[in-house]
């Protein structure tokens, strides 16, 4: 566990020396905090004191956000062959992967630490589901999980820090989109499998404020088959080399 959480604190050390955090805590925030208060379906248009517009916005952001801070987890330590050196240490491809996790699963949890006064002022100005509330930002950190391992995983498998960034969203539109789409054309158990495959159900069971054991299932084995999978991709390359 302290070999992890060396990784974890050096790989967040280096998105706040490269000024990358900041970048996206700014963005986030202003993206976010735009839909929420000023523009489309926000609190003052719905007439209700509640989060869903912020949820529902910060959804889709973190979706593009965190293939942005994962492509370079692994890839960039490729080419620049500071894994090799990484891997020398007294480290496993487990704790190297699981650190990285952290690191960005940690950044993820800070972004949505300073949104904390949206939810300060929308208490102020009605009364608001406080379990709602939390259950939404339980669900963005299950989605984030998901979405990091995803993209750990495509880091994983290139040196290049656009393909591990374009692969990370592939796979990810997959989870958010198609699986949901596919669901809806087919009936059965065919399309029962595909419903269970796509996010969207998940998450917005969680965010209506049910947790659902199915649902924290789907959120831990998608995360852990990512991380799995990229394991297997250092481990295999290690064996070649």
């Amino acid at each position: 566990m302290k070999e992890i959480w060396i990784i974890a604190k050096r790989e967040l050390k280096s998105y706040f020396d490269s000024l990358s955090a900041y970048i996206l805590i700014t963005v986030f925030l202003g993206l976010t905090g735009f839909f929420t208060w000023l523009y489309g379906s926000d609190i003052f248009f719905i007439g209700q004191a509640t989060l869903q517009p912020f949820f529902s916005i910060a959804y889709w952001t973190l979706f593009f956000f965190i293939p942005a801070l994962t492509m370079k987890m692994i890839a960039e330590e490729k080419k620049s062959g500071t894994m090799e050196l990484l891997l020398t240490k007294p480290v496993s491809d487990f704790q190297v992967v699981t650190g990285k996790f952290l690191a960005v699963l940690l950044l993820v949890i800070i972004a949505l630490a300073f949104s904390l006064p949206y939810y300060i002022t929308v208490s102020l100005i009605g009364p608001v589901d406080h379990g709602a509330v939390i259950l939404g930002y339980f669900g963005m950190i299950l989605m984030s999980m998901t979405f990091i391992s995803i993209g750990i995983f495509a880091s994983s498998i290139t040196n290049n820090q656009i393909v591990a960034f374009l692969l990370s969203l592939f796979i990810g539109v997959f989870f958010l989109i198609i699986f949901d789409v596919l669901s809806a054309n087919f009936t059965g158990g065919l399309g029962l499998f595909f419903n269970y495959l796509s996010l969207s159900p998940h998450y917005e069971s969680i965010a209506r404020g049910v947790i659902d054991s199915k649902d924290l299932i789907y959120f831990l084995s998608i995360t852990t088959l990512g991380l799995f999978l990229a394991k297997t991709v250092l481990s295999k390359r290690n064996i070649v080399e």
